[in-house]
């Protein structure tokens, strides 16, 4: 899997948790906030931490955020401040701009603004967004416990015309096909001998130490 790039705006328990776990993952992390101890706490832990204001426009050009992959702007203290940086990310050609909302009227004015998905940190964990945001292919992600996830994932190009018996997923990855969602309809009894297509998805269950295998 080629190396992506992501940058993280706002540093505060949310940002930072997201900012680490896609660090962890194998992503190139730009971390950036105004508050300077924010930025020291996670400097070691990222490709790159520097304090900055998003609220200013130079300095977002400065970013260099159109070379990144995605942009998780995770900033609540500052309705402007969260506006502006999803405005300006998506202008920069952004592929994915995720931003964080305080609330379902927040949410619904960066929709407008132009961010791809937001995020309610109450409803939804940051790591879980992380995984699915670097992976592309991850549909969605329920943790069962510290080690073991269920895992909605779509079909990649090279599995497609094959079957799980062909691919042999529990031995080269880790993980079991627990079931399949075909033409719309879900079913746990898998075939094992069924050609795979790229428009189906499949629920796998799996230890978090193997995810990086699913990407």
């Amino acid at each position: 899997m080629k190396k992506k790039s992501f940058a993280v705006l706002g540093l505060g328990k949310f940002g930072s948790g997201v900012a680490r776990e896609m660090a962890r993952i194998g992503a190139d992390v730009l971390a950036v906030d105004l508050d300077e101890e924010n930025v020291h706490m996670i400097a070691g832990e990222v490709t790159c931490a520097m304090k900055a204001d998003v609220c200013d426009n130079e300095t977002l050009q400065n970013l260099g955020l159109s070379n990144m992959d995605g942009v998780v702007v995770a900033i609540t203290g500052s309705l402007d401040a969260s506006i502006m940086a999803t405005i300006f990310a998506k202008e920069a050609g952004v592929p994915i701009v995720v931003a964080k909302a305080r609330d379902a009227v927040h949410a619904k004015i960066l929709e407008k603004v132009g961010a791809d998905r937001t995020i309610i940190p109450e409803k939804e964990s940051g790591i879980r967004m992380a995984r699915c945001l670097i992976s592309g292919n991850f549909i969605d992600v329920i943790e069962l416990s510290d080690h073991i996830s269920i895992v909605e994932i779509q079909v990649k190009p090279e599995w497609a015309g094959k079957n799980l018996s062909e691919l042999r997923l529990r031995e080269k990855a880790g993980v079991n096909v627990i079931a399949l969602r075909a033409e719309g309809e879900l079913t746990a009894a898998v075939d094992p001998g069924m050609p795979l297509k790229a428009e189906y998805t499949m629920w796998v269950m799996v230890d978090k130490k193997n995810l990086e295998k699913l990407f």
